[in-house]
């Protein structure tokens, strides 16, 4: 039998560590909890001012309908959680995914077969990833400049090998992951969860995870440790690439057409969802499940006022609100 003597440390123990744990209200009061949920708070706020309002919100119809709408932004944030971990930024994401559109139309069209525009589409936009993350480390560029430069050159590259003209992609592979359901979901859901589920498990359960984190964190100290700080970024951007090219196969099956526009919406968004989900723009702290709720979030939000009749002119004000919202939120971030 212990003595009262024996369990002291114990009782000590124990009283450290209710002593270290914040109460329900200090939590509650302090900025750095709401910033790093954010993204959860805002969608709950938006589901029950949106269901209050226009009850049509909540039908099971126009919830399979925002999930499809969320799932191209949930595949594009995940691609730029990436790169803004190790404290950079992808400007092109955008212009890659019309580059990737209009690859696969043109390729579709010239009679390859839709599987290998899909495969030769998602490679251009790789390369495009690649080519950011080679300039920036090997030029010793800022990813500002680079990405924005690139942004342009897409742009143009695109406008070329189209003519400015939308490419009209007839596929029944295209129409079926558009218009197919397994369960409860549509496969361009299905797509993103799969998308969810890689990004998290290489970015905590790998060694190039950690090395990423690490390389956003402390650039030299990683450099230090052995890390091999350029060919990660090089690999963040890629991997940016990757995601724009699912996100452009995902958007050309959705509208049936390659379009050689840029939907300027795409990138802000992703910005916006990854800072939501609580990603730091300063890098060494990132998440996948933040950025997917906060795509979620910027999608219910457009979905909600357009069923509000809100005239489409203001909800890129509603979500300029939210992006500067976020960037307030960030200076709260621990």
């Amino acid at each position: 039998m212990s003595t009262p003597e024996q369990n002291a440390p114990a009782r000590v123990t124990a009283g450290a560590a209710e002593e270290s744990r914040p109460s329900l209200s200090a939590l509650l009061l302090d900025p750095s909890f709401w910033a790093d949920w954010a993204s959860v708070v805002g969608l709950v706020g938006l589901v029950i001012v949106f269901g209050i309002a226009q009850p049509v919100f909540l039908s099971v119809a126009n919830l399979q309908a925002l999930l499809l709408a969320a799932a191209i932004l949930v595949v594009l944030s995940i691609g730029q959680t990436f790169v803004v971990a190790t404290s950079g930024i992808d400007l092109s994401l955008a212009a890659a995914v019309m580059l990737g559109a209009i690859i696969l139309g043109l390729f579709n069209a010239a009679g390859y077969g839709i599987f290998l525009a899909c495969v030769l589409a998602v490679l251009a936009t790789s390369a495009v990833g690649f080519l950011n993350g080679l300039l920036i480390t090997a030029g010793r560029i800022p990813d500002f400049v680079v990405t924005l430069g690139t942004l342009s050159g897409i742009t143009g590259l695109g406008l070329i090998l189209s003519g400015g003209e939308p490419t009209m992609v007839g596929s029944t592979f295209l129409l079926r992951l558009a218009s197919g359901h397994f369960g409860p979901f549509g496969y361009p859901v299905w797509v993103a969860i799969a998308a969810v589920i890689v990004a998290h498990i290489a970015l905590y359960h790998t060694r190039f995870g950690v090395h990423l984190l690490a390389t956003g964190g402390q650039t030299e100290s990683a450099n230090a440790l052995g890390i091999r700080t350029n060919r990660v970024k090089i690999a963040a951007y890629t991997i940016s690439g990757f995601c724009a090219g699912i996100a452009a196969i995902l958007l050309v099956a959705r509208i049936g057409s390659a379009e050689p526009l840029i939907n300027t919406s795409l990138l802000l968004n992703s910005v916006a969802a990854v800072v939501l989900g609580g990603v730091s723009l300063f890098g060494g702290r990132a998440s996948i499940l933040g950025p997917a709720i906060g795509a979620l979030m910027l999608t219910a939000l457009v979905n909600g006022l357009t069923l509000l009749s809100v005239s489409a002119f203001y909800q890129p004000l509603a979500v300029g609100a939210i992006v500067v919202l976020a960037a307030l939120i960030m200076r709260y971030q621990k």
